[in-house]
């Protein structure tokens, strides 16, 4: 009972959505015949297409596409077969545009691609408590050289009845000093960070931007605009590429140079997709990811699908408990110890784990 207790804290109750409502061409006159098409699938199958025709009009050609790609051609209605392989998970929109009469019209359906495993609940064991800033709304947290960088958000001031505003921060995390730190104006709400070459990355929360730095100094070398408009939560990288995720089930993944998207991955389960997506960090070829307003952790691949549940509720337990505790939120990976480091929003501890099997 327990394992589905957490996998469904984990799943967040956003199933799949089973619709599939086609949308009516222009005429009215056809619709992808959905008989032989599953509204979701685990694994790539060979999908049979062919148009429904039930007024008998003449069709010259029907082009069909997947996401806007070409996936084949049929002569007037003869069935098209296409394998799925290669398609990422989630949302799968099917068109086919119709040739008929001289005229030509769109029609639509969708199925959905959901993941293969099923989620392992793993455990884990504290092996050290460490101070944390009970002040630090923590949006970001990453190892660097041994040392322990933090991005904070304008929190709440920790039952003060004050705001702090966002930071950086280099700490010592065995003693909670802070070395070095740096803010950004109020009206700029920080958010994921990740350091690439000896640049820091920084995200803000709903302004459309973020900051390169140089790592060691928090010189400020650029101001980014996102590739879209779009929210900025979670950053990592894995040593060439960064991972941004924006609330949603989608990472995205960055040119660090340029700051564009070279690709992205839906983030699923069997059975849902996983979206409020925030802390990310990349661990041994797995993306990290805290859950907003779960006090869990999803271990993902790189096609996007949930391997592992960790469920940290009880970490909770362990802190200072007061008006302005917020959600676990902050996954930092120190490789010279191996070990991973855990904290949350006005946390006042910080938990460095292992994983038990």
């Amino acid at each position: 009972m327990l394992k589905h207790k957490i996998l469904a804290i984990i799943s967040l109750g956003i199933s799949i959505n089973a619709c599939n409502n086609d949308k009516k061409n222009i005429s009215d006159n056809f619709s992808i015949d959905t008989s032989s098409i599953k509204q979701v699938y685990t694994t790539p199958e060979t999908l049979q297409l062919q148009l429904k025709n039930e007024k008998n009009n003449t069709i010259d050609s029907v082009v069909y596409r997947i996401n806007d790609k070409r996936i084949g051609t049929a002569l007037q209605n003869n069935v098209v077969s296409f394998t799925m392989n290669g398609l990422k998970l989630g949302y799968q929109k099917l068109t086919a545009t119709v040739y008929s009469e001289g005229n030509n019209g769109e029609v639509e359906t969708h199925f959905t691609m959901a993941s293969t495993i099923e989620p392992k609940l793993r455990k884990y064991k504290i092996v050290n408590t460490y101070p944390h800033d009970i002040k630090a709304y923590t949006q970001g947290f990453e190892f660097y050289r041994d040392t322990l960088f933090e991005g904070t958000g304008n929190g709440a001031g920790a039952g003060t009845g004050t705001r702090d505003i966002s930071s950086l921060r280099k700490t010592n995390y065995k003693t909670g000093e802070i070395y070095k730190k740096t803010t950004l104006a109020s009206e700029y709400f920080g958010e994921g960070i990740t350091i690439l070459n000896n640049k820091l990355y920084q995200l803000t929360w709903q302004n459309n931007e973020g900051y390169v730095y140089n790592a060691d100094t928090f010189e400020k070398l650029k101001t980014f605009k996102y590739f879209k408009n779009m929210e900025g939560w979670g950053l990592t990288n894995d040593g060439k590429n960064l991972y941004m995720s924006d609330g949603t089930e989608k990472i995205y993944i960055l040119d660090p140079e340029t700051l564009r998207e070279v690709d992205y991955i839906n983030v699923y389960t069997q059975h849902a997709k996983i979206e409020a997506l925030n802390e990310l960090e990349w661990i041994d070829g797995k993306i990290w990811a805290n859950v907003y307003g779960r006090d869990a952790i999803a271990i993902i691949n790189t096609k996007g699908e949930v391997e592992s549940i960790i469920d940290f509720s009880d970490l909770r337990k362990h802190v200072t408990q007061h008006p302005d505790i917020d959600v676990l939120n902050g996954i930092a990976y120190n490789p010279k110890t191996k070990t991973v480091f855990l904290t949350g929003k006005n946390w006042d501890k910080t938990f460095e784990i292992i994983l038990e099997d």
